[in-house]
């Protein structure tokens, strides 16, 4: 039996609240927030304690690992600390806003020996596993171009009733490091490596201090170059949209399902049939379809139980953070930045 607790009152820890209830041989243990109201109805909805205090939520016993919710500016901070008491740590996504911030939480966690893991639940979809395969299998021939577009809205009120969304020091960025984090760590799973990239972000429409619209072009180490698109100021919202294309044909995946394979020489696997997930992400923060949490969630538990490694340990979940703070410096500088080599 696992005793899990969980840092955060709001609505994505109640995500990895209700993904953690359906796992058996789990059980949540403690909540810590700072907004008492929404984690104490936490507590009561789920079981386990509640604490404001984060020093006493730490302290709590039993307790194996926490699952951290809290705003992205804090997650290495309290993930360092979770790790001082030898709890394992998963991370909601980003693993903080900052590669020096990162780099001291992934140094703790190998210090305590604890696992370190992100939640990047697109890693977990049937239809992306596909297409991950069949490029590693080298199936669309030499890379050539790839395209992310996540352009999606936000109203106002999303930035305006939160304390720290679209702020700086907690959210580390907007549109780019907060929702087109999960393209970035996708396109670089799929894709390999960015050696270089030439971006600009602005505040287009909403009233916040950090960008709500950027497009990079990346250049890739496998010789592909591409384009990436992330906003929340894009009236009415439109699904996350993947388009790949090398040598040997074009893939296109949409809202996590492929929709359409053009290959020189076709499948012997019919490839167009996945299930969409039901999240409303384009227009909502809202997780109404939890399937990706909790396989995530299940996969950090084996690795617990094996010694083994995550889908997406701390070294991995450091790349997207790396590549946003390429883009946000392209921007500010308006010049191309090189990326360190791996």
């Amino acid at each position: 039996m696992y005793s899990i607790g969980i840092l955060g009152g709001g609505g994505i820890s109640e995500t990895h609240a209700r993904a953690a209830q359906e796992i058996e041989g789990v059980n949540i243990v403690a909540f810590c927030g700072q907004n008492r109201t929404k984690t104490a109805r936490l507590g009561e909805l789920y079981g386990g304690q509640v604490y404001n205090d984060v020093q006493a939520f730490f302290k709590h016993k039993p307790m194996d690992l926490v699952l951290i919710g809290s705003p992205s500016g804090l997650h290495a901070e309290q993930g360092i600390e979770a790790a001082r008491h030898g709890l394992h740590v998963l991370v909601e996504k980003p693993l903080d806003v900052t590669t020096d911030r990162v780099d001291s939480l992934i140094t703790a966690c190998e210090r305590a020996g604890v696992k370190l893991g992100v939640f990047f639940q697109d890693r977990a979809a049937a239809d992306i596993r596909r297409l991950k395969k069949l490029l590693d299998e080298g199936q669309l021939g030499k890379p050539i171009l790839v395209s992310g577009r996540v352009k999606w809205f936000r109203p106002p009120e999303y930035y305006r009733d939160s304390r720290w969304r679209g702020r700086q020091a907690l959210d580390g960025g907007g549109a780019l490091m907060n929702q087109g984090v999960h393209t970035v760590d996708l396109l670089l799973w799929l894709m390999g490596n960015v050696s270089r990239v030439y971006a600009k972000a602005v505040t287009a429409l909403h009233e916040i201090e950090v960008e709500d619209t950027v497009v990079a072009t990346l250049e890739f180490e496998n010789g592909a170059i591409g384009t990436l698109e992330a906003g929340t100021s894009l009236y009415p919202g439109y699904r996350r949209r993947v388009e790949i294309t090398g040598s040997e044909g074009t893939i296109i995946l949409e809202h996590d399902r492929i929709i359409s394979a053009d290959l020189r020489t076709p499948l012997d696997e019919q490839i167009v049939a996945g299930e969409e997930n039901s999240n409303a992400s384009a227009t909502s923060p809202v997780v109404s379809d939890i399937r990706g949490h909790k396989t995530i969630l299940r996969d950090f538990l084996r690795a617990i139980d094996t010694n083994g490694r995550p889908t997406c340990d701390g070294h991995e979940g450091r790349r997207s953070v790396e590549l946003v703070q390429a883009i946000y410096e392209s921007s500010r500088t308006g010049r191309p930045v090189a990326l360190s080599t791996h």
